[in-house]
């Protein structure tokens, strides 16, 4: 999952996707239910973490999906671990190359309005960071509070929170992504103001044969907002790229 957010977050694709997949989804550490850990984390280091998740659930191979700092932790997995992973999804993610990947203005003061404010504050800011206003008014303020609930109810300590931010300051794999060789999927919010739509178009200019899948309407929320189609669009890349050997049990979808 994203940056401060419990692996519940990916409830929208885990209960659909687990109807015809094994589904692994996770708590970083520091997060919900995983122990502390140390105070400063690197993306490497969360990608490791991700491979001893895979090796407790004696999984070879799985689909790797991951989103904003998930996404970043999935590149490192990819780079590190490819014979680990049958294929990529990226949603909403950067390459950590320096200022280009500065959230929008907006974006910042909203991002930093979350971060350092009050639980009031934090319910305040973090909708207007994920959705655009337009889906925000569609859907209505009780919907959005039950969804929020789940991604603030069991907020993560400050120093959890600053260890995070560390790794994503220091996350680069600009000058590797060529070597990803996986099938990869990129996922474009159109109208994400924390980690800039632009961010997808390096990705897919520099990860070969990498396809992207646009929602021009989405913000960085995307995996909630777009979720009936999204989940058809990894269900797709799913089926397209597993492994053509025989299987015992269906194939593996595990998100970081």
């Amino acid at each position: 999952m994203g940056f401060g957010m419990a692996g519940a977050v990916w409830g929208p694709q885990v209960d659909e996707l687990q109807n015809d997949h094994r589904c692994c989804h996770y708590d970083h550490l520091g997060v919900g239910e995983s122990d502390r850990g140390p105070f400063l984390r690197t993306i490497p280091a969360m990608a490791d973490d991700a491979v001893r998740i895979l090796d407790d659930l004696s999984w070879d191979r799985a689909h790797v999906v991951g989103v904003s700092m998930g996404g970043m932790i999935a590149q490192e997995l990819a780079l590190r671990s490819a014979d680990r992973c049958e294929s990529l999804t990226l949603v909403a993610t950067h390459d950590g190359a320096p200022v280009a990947t500065l959230p929008t203005l907006r974006g910042m003061r909203l991002f930093l309005q979350g971060l350092f404010g009050g639980p009031k504050s934090r319910m305040r800011s973090l909708p207007r960071l994920l959705y655009p206003e337009e889906f925000l008014e569609s859907i209505g303020p009780e919907a959005i509070a039950s969804h929020l609930d789940v991604r603030l109810g069991h907020p993560p300590a400050l120093r959890t929170v600053l260890g995070q931010l560390y790794a994503v300051m220091r996350h680069s794999t600009e000058s590797r992504l060529s070597q990803i060789e996986l099938p990869t999927l990129l996922v474009r919010p159109g109208k994400d103001i924390l980690i800039r739509p632009t961010q997808t178009d390096r990705l897919a200019e520099r990860i070969p044969n990498a396809q992207v899948l646009r929602f021009d309407d989405a913000g960085h929320g995307v995996t909630f907002q777009k979720a009936a189609e999204l989940n058809a669009a990894l269900r797709d890349h799913f089926a397209q790229h597993g492994s053509d050997q025989p299987r015992a049990t269906p194939p593996v979808a595990a998100r970081v």
